[in-house]
């Protein structure tokens, strides 16, 4: 099996981009990923695009054929990834696969969305809560952020949870995107301001969700044995997991054990010849506070039930015990559901080649990402390492 290197990044801006369109930050993001890994147009045999709601939201379908055609990279070929908020993480997925099978050399992957055009009120929070069951939950009203307020009230009671420690996150992520000039938000919030902000879902407020955001982000792979012909800094992606759960959130065995991700992060840790104790920096889902902490226990960081208190204490800051989500997570780097999983891996990138500014992890080697589809039914984790 081929071994695989990421030898370029690319990453817009995140946030309300008015100057932007879908296809613009798709290409915006490609370009800057090739130009970073030295390629050219004549080296790719393929590309995949992840993008969730380009047909809802952008009007438009062929966007992988789309984004060849623009940016010059035909005859590749081209498909697009679709896996709700973990379109980027199966795409990356994907790509990892065709290199190691030995079908192609090099290839692109890019993520992205265009979602902040939109007024009309809820089609957003409507259009994403497609990915819920539609007998058992949609047709009822369900959304995502009720899901995460259940969620979270069902963690704060069986672990004796107090909600300060859950919204310590947001608080924790919104400093490290202060550090992000990619970031939506670089502004820092007070616990404070946090809790008496207004209820979205409760027991959610404001600041325990992730905002709705523009973006895109891209890397360049290829077969590690021709790496160091583009880039001294290839960073190998050395374990990719995937790992499906009921689709029916209440048919859980337990609500606040993500299954999927015990299972896809198990496949990660084993194929890279890892364990959770080997790594440096994570980069988490945390579109709602609560995830971040369900995510640092099934990554077999923390105990069951002490995720939030971890993260409270100040062991997921940079400098802790587990750095999560130094780039300010989908909290505060923004959530363009497309863009998210490549994001998360781009971020990686940047600690683990030392170039991640005043939010850099000193000595970071090794990297895990949690790409978090549906309501928790279909994750995806990406482990990387320095060559």
């Amino acid at each position: 099996m081929n071994k695989v290197a990421i030898i370029g990044v690319g990453h817009t801006k995140f946030g309300k981009l008015e100057d932007k369109n879908l296809l613009d930050l798709l290409c915006d993001a490609s370009l800057q990923a090739i130009e970073n890994s030295n390629t050219n147009d004549k080296d790719f045999d393929a590309v995949y695009v992840s993008c969730m709601l380009a047909e809802t939201l952008n009007h438009m379908t062929a966007i992988a054929s789309a984004v060849v055609d623009r940016i010059g990279l035909i005859p590749a070929a081209a498909d697009h990834v679709k896996n709700g908020p973990a379109s980027g993480g199966s795409a990356i997925k994907n790509a990892f696969y065709s290199i190691t099978s030995g079908a192609c050399d090099m290839v692109l992957v890019v993520g992205a969305e265009k979602m902040t055009h939109i007024t009309t009120p809820g089609l957003i929070t409507s259009a994403v809560a497609t990915l819920t069951h539609h007998n058992a939950e949609r047709v009822h009203g369900v959304s995502l952020p009720s899901l995460a307020g259940m969620l979270t009230r069902t963690y704060m009671e069986k672990y004796n949870v107090p909600k300060e420690w859950i919204t310590s996150i947001a608080v924790k992520n919104h400093k490290n995107g202060m550090n992000n000039p990619y970031a939506h938000f670089q502004k820092e919030i007070t616990l404070e301001k946090a809790l008496a902000s207004p209820i979205i879902a409760d027991p959610l407020r404001l600041y325990d969700i992730c905002p709705i955001s523009d973006g895109g982000a891209a890397m360049v792979l290829c077969s590690a044995e021709i790496a160091k012909k583009f880039c001294d800094t290839p960073i190998l992606i050395t374990g990719v997991g995937q790992a499906t759960d009921t689709h029916i959130v209440y048919e859980r065995e337990d609500l606040t054990v993500l299954k999927a991700l015990q299972i896809c992060s198990k496949q990660a840790y084993s194929m890279a010849k890892k364990t959770p104790e080997d790594i440096d920096v994570c980069e988490a889902h945390d579109a709602f506070t609560i995830l971040e902490a369900i995510q640092s226990e099934d990554l077999g960081f923390f105990k069951k039930g002490e995720g939030a208190k971890a993260a409270y204490e100040g062991l997921t800051e940079i400098g802790g015990v587990i750095p999560i989500n130094p780039s300010g997570g989908l909290k505060a780097r923004g959530h363009p559901l497309g863009a998210t999983g490549v994001a998360q891996v781009v971020e990686l990138v940047w600690q683990l080649r030392g170039e991640a500014g005043k939010r850099q992890i000193e000595g970071a080697e090794t990297g895990i990402t949690c790409n978090f589809g549906g309501f928790g039914n279909n994750i995806l984790s990406i482990l990387v390492e320095r060559m």
